[in-house]
């Protein structure tokens, strides 16, 4: 092989990797500028908050949407937009089971998310064909709490801001 040959196979390689490595870039960029565009302000909503008389956990939501009817046993609750009742948010909690009944599945989950609390989560967004939702749970000691917003998929990007902040929002006793 000439000198030649490998000065412009190596010149290849470098116009690729850069190639490679700038594509990263826009990708990261565009996905940074979708977090910074325009688009939910909570103080253009009137809020109220809704507290856990069971399990303690608390969150906000917009004092003109509507409270669906509770659980019996008092472990949640679930709010429905007046503007569009396929969207709603909604929360509850539970008692884990002992570790002695999880000896064989013990599965540990890495936080992807911190409320404004400072208290550590996992969030999860699932996009479906027909419904979409972001999940936040939260373990602590021996209770588990979950908090949910869910719409129609083709609205869901209308919502996840909303979603977020309110997750965002969400507490526990700590």
């Amino acid at each position: 092989m000439s000198t030649a040959t490998v000065k412009a196979c190596s010149l290849e390689r470098k116009i690729y990797l850069n190639a490679h490595s700038f594509g990263r870039a826009i990708a990261l960029l565009m996905m940074l500028w979708g977090c910074a565009a325009p688009g939910f302000n909570a103080s253009n909503v009137t809020w109220k908050t809704y507290t856990n008389t069971r399990y303690g956990f608390e969150f906000p939501y917009p004092s003109n949407w509507n409270a669906l009817p509770p659980p019996e046993n008092d472990d949640g609750v679930a709010f429905v937009s007046s503007e569009k009742n396929t969207v709603e948010i909604r929360s509850w909690a539970g008692n884990r089971l002992p570790e002695s009944f999880n000896r064989n599945t013990k599965v540990t989950v890495n936080p992807n998310f911190k409320t404004a609390q400072g208290i550590p989560g996992v969030i999860v967004v699932e996009v479906g064909q027909q419904v979409s939702s972001m999940t936040l749970t939260i373990t602590q000691g021996q209770v588990k709490y979950y908090w949910q917003g869910r719409s129609q998929s083709q609205d869901f990007t209308d919502y996840y801001r909303f979603f977020y902040y309110v997750a965002q929002q969400y507490k526990v006793p700590k």
